[in-house]
C-alpha cells in the first residue's frame, strides 16, 4: 500500500496545477536556499519581480511587438508636447517683455503731452514709432501662437489616436499577461498625454483671445495718441476702447461719404441742440479736446449712440461766396470726421451731410447726437 501511495504521489506531481510553479533560480531572483531545496513561487509573482510595475517589457509576442511600437510613438509624442509647451512659455515671456516696453514708452509720451509740447514734436514722433514697434512684436507673438496652436492640435489628435490604439490592442490575441500589463501602463500614459495637450491647447487659445483684444484696443489708443502728438496735447485713450468694445449694439449702417446720409434740409437742425458747434472763423481752430470730451461723455452714458455731423455754410453774399463757403464747410466737416475716427469713433456711427443755413454767420460744423 505504501508503494501504491508513492506511485499516486508521483503521478500527481506530473499533473498541471491551478497555481503554476517555477524555479525562481531560473529567473535569477533568489540564491540557493539554506534549506537545501529550490524555493518556488507563482508565475505571476515571478513576472512582477522580473520588472517594475510601470516597465514596458519586450516579450517578442505579436502583441508585444505592438506594445513596443506604441511605446516608441508615445515617447516621441511626449517629447513633441514638451517642446511645444516650452515654445508656448517662450512666446508668453516675449509678449510680456514687449508689452512692458510698450507701456513704458506710452507712459513717457503721455507724461510729456500732459504738460504740453509743440505740435508734431519729432522726439515724441520717434517715441510713438517705438511704441508701435513694440505693439507689432505682440502682434507677431499672437500670429506665432496661432501657428503653434495648429501644431498642438495635431499632437492632440495623435495622443487620442494612440490611446484608442492601445485600448484596442488589449483585445488582440497572441499575447501574454505581461503584454496586457504593458498595455495598461501605455493606456495610462496616453490618457495623461491627452490631458496635457488639452490643457496646453486651452492655454494657447486663452492667450490668443486675450492678446487679440489687447492689441486691438491698443491700436486704437495709438491712433488717438498720434492725433495728440500731432496737436501737441493729450486727449485720453481711444473712444472705441472705452465705449464700443463693451457694448456692440446699435451699429446702424448709413449711406454716403463717411457713412453719412444725403444732405438734409435746414429743418434737420431746427429744434435740435448741438452737442458740439465748431466755428471756423480763423485758421487752426483748436476744437479737438472739446470734441473728445463731449463725445466721450455721451458714449459713457449711451454707448449705442450715433451722431449727425453737419457742415453749415452761410447764405450771405453772392452766389460765388455761397459756393465757396459750401466747399470750405464740407472740407471742415471732413476734417472733423477724420478727427473723430482718429479718436476711435467708428465711421458707421457718424452720418455726414452739408447744408446752407441763415443761422450760420461763418462756416460751422455741428455734431448732433442721434
Amino acid at each position: 500500500m505504501g508503494m501504491a501511495f508513492a506511485a499516486l504521489a508521483a503521478g500527481l506531481g506530473g499533473c498541471t496545477t491551478v497555481a503554476r510553479t517555477v524555479n525562481t533560480a531560473s529567473f535569477g531572483l533568489l540564491g540557493n536556499s539554506n534549506a537545501g531545496a529550490a524555493p518556488t513561487t507563482t508565475y505571476d509573482q515571478a513576472v512582477q519581480r522580473a520588472a517594475p510595475a510601470n516597465a514596458i517589457v519586450a516579450t517578442g509576442t505579436v502583441v508585444g511587438q505592438k506594445v513596443e511600437r506604441i511605446n516608441n510613438d508615445l515617447g516621441r509624442l511626449r517629447d513633441t508636447i514638451a517642446a511645444q509647451r516650452q515654445s508656448t512659455n517662450q512666446i508668453k515671456a516675449q509678449t510680456v517683455a514687449a508689452s512692458e516696453a510698450y507701456h513704458g514708452i506710452v507712459a513717457a509720451l503721455q507724461a510729456r503731452l500732459q504738460v504740453g509740447t509743440t505740435p508734431g514734436n519729432p522726439l515724441l514722433i520717434e517715441q510713438w514709432n517705438q511704441a508701435q514697434t513694440q505693439l507689432d512684436s505682440v502682434t507677431t507673438s499672437v500670429n506665432t501662437l496661432g501657428q503653434l496652436a495648429q501644431a498642438v492640435s495635431g499632437s492632440a489628435s495623435a495622443a487620442s489616436f494612440l490611446l484608442s490604439e492601445t485600448q484596442a490592442a488589449m483585445g488582440l490575441s497572441g499575447g501574454i499577461d505581461q503584454d496586457r500589463a504593458s498595455l495598461v501602463v501605455l493606456a495610462d500614459q496616453a490618457s495623461n498625454l491627452v490631458g496635457q495637450v488639452e490643457k496646453l491647447m486651452g492655454d494657447i487659445s486663452d492667450q490668443i483671445s486675450r492678446q487679440t483684444v489687447y492689441v486691438a484696443g491698443e491700436r486704437g489708443n495709438l491712433t488717438t495718441l498720434a492725433l495728440a502728438v500731432r496737436n501737441g496735447e493729450i486727449y485720453g485713450e481711444s473712444i472705441t476702447t472705452r465705449s464700443f468694445t463693451a457694448s456692440r449694439v446699435g451699429q446702424t449702417a448709413f449711406d454716403g461719404a463717411g457713412g453719412g446720409a444725403a444732405a438734409p434740409p435746414s429743418s434737420a437742425i431746427n429744434g435740435r441742440r448741438a452737442l458740439v458747434t465748431i466755428r471756423f472763423d480763423h485758421d487752426d481752430v483748436a476744437y479737438q479736446q472739446a470734441l473728445y470730451t463731449a463725445v466721450s461723455k455721451v458714449l459713457e452714458q449711451r454707448p449705442q449712440s450715433g451722431f449727425d455731423l453737419i457742415a453749415l455754410a452761410p447764405t450771405a453774399g453772392t452766389a460765388a461766396d455761397i459756393a465757396s463757403n459750401q466747399s470750405r464747410s464740407k472740407r471742415f466737416a471732413q476734417d472733423v470726421l477724420r478727427t473723430l475716427t482718429d479718436m476711435g469713433v467708428p465711421s458707421n456711427k457718424v452720418a455726414l451731410s452739408a447744408i446752407t443755413s441763415d443761422q450760420a454767420a461763418v462756416n460751422e460744423v455741428r455734431l448732433y447726437v442721434r
